[in-house]
């Protein structure tokens, strides 16, 4: 039996970097949403391990001799015990070092994939994800929420579904931890502007209710929701480090921007993919034609947040 487990693009509608850790990590507050399209990994017991590569990206991660596919696999039979052999592939359409949580959420669909082969409850594999990568609890969740922590502290939220968004990628690659080397460390405030963060001692972000979601500060236009507007009235601190690497970010902001229709144009993650949320299916697949003729060398995907 093969077992195939969708591994989707995730934006981060709003990243704000609030510190340095001392374990080197950073100390993040985010809205993210997963789309409807990206990856997938099928797994099926075989009489040897075999690790296969398919899809338009294939080729760059052909050189890796142990990418995050893999690493999943032996972390999950470290912590659960040995698996029989397995043949896993990877259908890989996203582009890689791009901003959209391509690897980790590999990673996370593997781990899924792995938890039904064995009969095990996913949500317990959370530790196992972290381990793997900051993006990969996230993943490993795969719904819209707001992420606290290293990204590994999370609380979904409703009300983001169905709204088309355009990803548009250069064809740069760039590095996370140049990015977040580059961030000036300064503190620009919380995700929520009105509520605090994370309340001193505690260590689960304090959200607006829903209703207060929905009302006041936020720059809605009709039919915006709530966490729309909370997204709009944040920013992406990894933007400007991520310019300065790759400038044509920049370019690619400004054409999304320009673009009818647009609610909301930023940088994902750590870059180069930047999105745009529309109105509607139209603008978005007209923004798409605009784009692909002014700059045909680069990475489009049209879909829908799930």
């Amino acid at each position: 039996m093969t077992i195939v487990e969708a591994a989707p693009a995730k934006i981060n509608l709003a990243l704000h970097v609030r510190s340095r850790r001392a374990d080197g990590y950073h100390e993040i507050e985010t809205l993210f949403a997963f789309l409807r399209d990206g990856d997938s990994v099928s797994i099926e017991e075989s009489d040897r391990d075999h690790f296969a590569l398919t899809g338009p990206f294939a080729g760059a991660l052909s050189g890796e001799g142990n990418n995050l596919v893999l690493a999943a696999r032996d972390a999950f039979a470290v912590a659960h015990g040995p698996l029989p052999p397995l043949a896993i592939t990877l259908d890989k359409h996203l582009p890689i070092a791009s901003g959209i949580g391509g690897g980790s959420a590999d990673a996370a669909a593997t781990l899924r994939a792995l938890a039904r082969l064995k009969g095990i409850d996913p949500a317990g594999l959370a530790g196992v994800a972290l381990e793997l990568g900051s993006d990969v609890p996230a993943c490993l969740l795969g719904r819209s929420a707001i992420g606290g922590g290293r990204g590994e502290r999370l609380e979904v939220v409703d009300e983001l579904s169905g709204i088309p968004v355009l990803l548009v990628n250069p064809g740069v690659a760039v590095s996370t931890g140049s990015v977040f080397r580059g961030w000036d460390g300064a503190d620009r405030g919380p995700l929520f502007a009105r509520h605090p963060g994370l309340v001193p001692g505690s260590t689960v972000p304090q959200l607006p209710k829903s209703e207060e979601a929905g009302s006041g500060g936020c720059r809605d236009k009709p039919g915006m929701t709530g966490w729309l507007g909370r997204a709009i009235e944040g920013r992406n601190d990894l933007e400007a480090p991520a310019r300065a690497i790759a400038p044509v970010i920049g370019t690619v902001i400004d054409l999304l921007a320009a673009q009818p229709g647009v609610r909301l144009a930023r940088m994902s993650g750590s870059g180069a993919t930047c999105f745009a949320l529309f109105d509607s299916e139209e603008a978005r697949s007209a923004a798409r034609h605009a784009i692909t003729v002014a700059q045909p060398s680069w990475w489009c995907l049209e879909s829908t947040l799930a």
